[in-house]
């Protein structure tokens, strides 16, 4: 059965008793302790009792922290943070003011007392006080198995990695806590303490240390591998720029037990999501004894698109900007004009696996997406998401409230990882590796099965991906290739607006190329601009500095 171990290992949680606290806030109200269950403080050293705080740290990664509905303000998927501020997508939703931080998200008019800025920082923040208080106990418990003592320090080690690479490409200035740290009050703590590159290397030494204790398979599902850690550790590298580095620790990682699907469909498919295309992800699922299945894809169910078979929540809405994109040549190659795609277009073929559009079948529900599922048609358009959208069809569908799948989040998949190689391929001049690489990629999705029609006897528009024969010789033009492959590979998949950042790009694709033409369709993008220096990271926590004892500094401009 999908995930049967990891529902039962989320199920153990709630008998436990953990230390849990918030540090979105150091007043005394953000850092109460909430307990769970009964377990005296002498028995909590007992492997039974590690083992279940072990999978308390694993339950934040969905984003649920406090058994409410609103992890859909701190998603794991970063669909508000990663795909609405960026080209990719819209708010959406009943207007405007429906989720109206959000709005002002997608504005780039982002302040320090936005409820999603605040949630995001504490779940993550709980996460780490979560595995920081595992660490402790794993140390001083006896009767552990010792192999198993040093596979659990991996996961740990891996975990908090996680956490806090999450919290720098969001934030940036962040305070580093670790297992040294114990009681509350301490976790006041200064978030100019150590510099940029200070934090990564902190970041870096767990991962690092994680591939030193983790095994190169797990038993279990949902727990992280040697090469998970190593992946993860590649992309730290790569979001510093240490070319070099990644490229060499990618070799390990693209020649495991990991690979590509043959299918791209099949890749978000909940039956297949632990697949070998799925390096790490957020275990998700439902029916599994949650009263109101919090274990499912909680910060995510917003995204809902209508229509006769799902609630018409609306939100995490396509841009015209991302369907043009996926436009092709004679050649099947991009097309890069930003000209609205027209029926007759070639188009990508990747793109009516991610994109709901008018006229094309939807899942396999036997109907064709209608612009009238839209909710607020007139404001957001006529797209909906559908990458990661779960066939109502499917026993891993909820159906009713709060209408969540069982659809986890991959936090890294093997495409991005020859991606990312791509990338460092480019920077130290091999361009034509990064070539075959791409050319990699646009195969897998040349040879997937292609949309079709309701009667299946033909395909649903006019599908053509091609590869790029010609050598690469312009590193400039190469750059560009990979990065498009990047945006068509990972589109909504709350990846787009953080890459842009690394890339150095953001103010000129956001600005230029997206917003200049996007605000002429839709006007609620009017007032929307991005600010060099500014809207690179979000602010931190208003709550948190007015509550902190220690030297707190907000980012630029806010």
């Amino acid at each position: 059965m999908k995930k049967h171990i990891i529902k039962n290992r989320f199920k153990l949680f709630v008998a436990l008793t953990v230390v849990s606290v918030s540090v979105s806030s150091c007043s005394k109200e953000f850092l109460d302790e909430t307990t769970y269950g009964e377990v005296s403080p002498d028995k909590m050293t007992e492997p039974k009792n590690v083992e279940r705080v072990i999978i308390g740290a694993y339950k934040m990664l969905n984003g649920q922290m406090d058994n409410a509905s609103n992890a859909m303000n701190s998603p794991a998927s970063n669909w508000s943070f990663g795909d609405v501020t960026s080209d990719d997508a819209y708010k959406g939703g009943g207007g405007t003011g429906d989720q109206g931080q959000i709005h002002r998200m997608e504005l780039y008019q982002t302040d320090a007392t936005i409820i999603d800025v605040e949630r995001k920082w504490s779940a993550l923040y709980e996460g780490i006080k979560r595995v920081n208080d595992a660490i402790r106990l794993l140390a001083n418990s006896k009767g552990f198995d010792p192999e198993l003592k040093k596979q659990r320090q991996g996961e740990l080690f891996f975990l908090r990695g996680h956490y806090y690479f999450e919290l720098k490409k969001i934030y940036d200035k962040i305070p580093y806590i670790d297992e040294t740290v114990v009681k509350v009050e301490d976790y006041n703590r200064s978030n100019v303490e150590f510099t940029s590159d200070q934090l990564w290397q902190k970041i870096a030494d767990d991962f690092t240390n994680a591939t030193e204790l983790l095994p190169v398979k797990q038993t279990q599902i949902g727990r992280p591998t040697n090469i998970a850690a190593k992946a993860y550790l590649m992309k730290t590298l790569i979001y510093q720029k240490k070319w070099q580095q990644a490229y060499n620790i990618s070799q390990e990682v693209i020649t495991s037990q990991y690979g590509l699907l043959g299918n791209f469909e099949d890749v978000f498919l909940p039956e297949n999501d632990n697949s070998q295309e799925v390096i790490f992800a957020v275990q998700h699922s439902i029916n599994d004894g949650d009263p109101n299945n919090y274990n499912g894809s909680i910060g995510d169910r917003l995204t809902a698109p209508g229509g006769p078979f799902y609630p018409q929540y609306g939100f995490h809405r396509p841009s015209q900007n991302l369907v043009n994109a996926f436009k092709t040549d004679t050649n099947g190659l991009p097309v890069t004009d930003n000209v609205d795609v027209k029926e007759s277009d070639f188009v990508d073929p990747r793109l009516d696996y991610t994109v709901g559009r008018p006229g094309i079948t939807y899942k396999d529900l036997g109907i064709v997406y209608e612009s009238s599922w839209a909710r607020d048609l007139a404001t957001y358009g006529q797209y909906a998401p559908k990458k990661r959208i779960v066939s109502a069809n499917s026993p891993y569908y909820g159906k009713t409230w709060p209408y969540v799948s069982a659809l986890n989040y991959y936090i890294i998949r093997y495409a991005e990882v020859l991606l990312w190689r791509a990338e460092a391929a480019v920077e130290l001049g091999n361009l034509e590796e990064a070539r075959s690489i791409v050319n990699t990629i646009r195969n897998r999705a040349k040879n997937s099965n292609y949309v079709k029609t309701l009667d299946g006897k033909k395909n649903a528009a006019n599908y053509k991906i091609g590869l790029y024969t010609n050598s690469w010789s312009d590193v400039n033009k190469a750059r560009e290739a990979v990065h498009l492959e990047t945006r068509l590979e990972l589109a909504l998949e709350g990846e787009r607006f953080f890459n842009l950042v690394r890339w150095g790009v953001a103010e000129k694709v956001l600005n230029q190329d997206y917003l200049k033409q996007e605000k002429q369709k839709r006007s609620f993008l009017t007032n929307a601009n991005f600010t060099k220096g500014k809207n690179e990271y979000f602010p931190i926590p208003q709550r948190y500095i007015d509550g902190a004892t220690s030297k707190v500094v907000q980012n630029p401009n806010y």
